[in-house]
């Protein structure tokens, strides 16, 4: 496997160091979590907006709409990741989604934008996340040394548990103060806040970037598909994590709330259930920072969602807020610690040349199909209910521990020291 960085490369003076110290990873870190609470506000905003605009069925589907061009454009994207650089794509779609929310923003102090033009926004931005999500998934592997990929993964959880926390409340702030434009107007000054830091960031020159030939895109992304196709850890690693999102995503976003409803928990007792998930994922992702590396990474990825299926089961069982909140816990720390090993493996797996792309078909189901799954979620539980819904989602979910486990390579799989 070509190594990650080459040994006269700037950055290679820090490769021993341990992520968490070192200098280019803490400014890559500032930059991604202030564009993650960016992101956090703008869909805040977004939501809020359209509310104000339509009916609640309407403003879902505004909400809803920029998970198309993401599942659409996204293996696209990763092919642009491949070939520009990761760095150079992150700056460059950051800049344009900054940009897009400002231009949001503006509009909003000038005019009562319609629903038409709220769901072209969300359309826009989504098709610009096509191309950010992947090469932001791509780059850590590009910032440091391959035996910091889990505490940079770990470090990454952390940043996205912060930016879920502090989102909601700054959005808040921002429409109580300055309206749905303050609100989107404070999402574009965070997500233009991380680009200064990202531009400082430095990183590793693959070996053959200078030498390489570019084939059309088609060619490169059957290219990286076939290069997935073909590794025995890669191909069984990424059906698994494709089978742990799609089984995740509908219950712990729209079942949450359908659950809550059901039980007549109200929207504190959903905001309980939620907290308990956050402590649960953000002590997953504190572990792995902290440690650095888990010995035998396979085998504890399979075991951890196979054990995270079944509480994703109980939690519709589960009568009470506190009991429920305690399972959310359970299935926060162990569907962070498996979704942060599958990451880090990814990262290790994929060869320097094909990260952006192998991220972008890692990714696609988790940000691109599973959202579009939530009217499918919602039917299925207005005829069933939540608990035989949890229940086949847990199963789905349960799947990918057991193609993990029936694939040897996969399952002896270690990260790297």
């Amino acid at each position: 496997m070509p190594s990650t960085l080459r040994p006269t490369a700037p950055v290679a003076q820090t490769v021993e160091r341990a992520a968490h110290r070192d200098p280019n990873v803490l400014r890559w870190l500032g930059g991604y979590t202030s564009s993650a609470i960016g992101d956090n506000v703008y869909y805040m905003a977004l939501s809020w907006a359209a509310v104000q605009a339509g009916t609640p069925a309407q403003a879902g589907l505004v909400t809803a709409v920029s998970a198309v061009p993401r599942a659409l454009l996204m293996l696209g994207g990763g092919v642009v990741a491949d070939r520009y650089g990761p760095r150079r794509v992150v700056v460059g779609s950051t800049g344009v989604r900054c940009a897009l929310v400002l231009a949001a923003a503006s509009l909003l102090l000038v005019t009562s934008p319609g629903l038409w033009v709220l769901g072209a926004v969300a359309v826009l931005f989504g098709i610009v996340d096509a191309v950010f999500l992947p090469a932001a998934g791509a780059l850590p592997a590009r910032i440091t040394g391959r035996g910091q990929l889990a505490r940079v993964q770990g470090m990454r959880g952390l940043a996205v548990r912060l930016a879920n926390v502090l989102g909601g409340p700054l959005g808040g702030i921002g429409v109580a103060l300055g309206g749905t434009a303050g609100a989107f107007g404070l999402a574009a000054l965070l997500i233009g806040a991380s680009l200064p830091l990202l531009l400082t960031v430095r990183v590793g020159q693959l070996p053959h970037d200078d030498e390489k030939t570019r084939a059309a895109v088609f060619a490169e992304l059957r290219d990286g598909l076939r290069h997935i196709r073909h590794d025995r850890v890669l191909f069984p690693l990424v059906l698994a994590i494709a089978l742990g999102d799609l089984g995740f995503v509908g219950p712990m976003n729209l079942g949450l709330t359908l659950l809550a409803q059901e039980r007549g928990w109200g929207s504190s007792g959903m905001g309980w259930v939620l907290a308990g998930f956050g402590v649960g994922a953000g002590a997953a992702s504190f572990l792995l920072a902290w440690r650095g590396r888990v010995a035998r990474a396979g085998r504890v990825m399979a075991v951890t969602s196979i054990a995270g299926a079944v509480t994703i089961g109980a939690l519709a069982r589960v009568p009470s807020v506190a009991g429920a909140a305690g399972v959310a816990l359970l299935v926060g720390l162990l569907a962070g610690l498996s979704g942060a090993l599958a990451g880090a493996l990814v990262q290790a797996r994929a060869g320097a040349a094909y990260v952006g792309r192998v991220t972008s078909v890692s990714t696609l189901v988790s940000f691109g199909v599973a959202p579009l799954t939530f009217p499918v979620v919602g039917w299925a539980v207005e005829l069933w209910g939540t608990g035989p819904v949890f229940t086949a989602c847990a199963a789905v979910c349960a799947l990918s521990g057991a193609v993990t486990l029936a694939s040897a390579p996969l399952r002896r799989a270690e990260l790297p020291r």
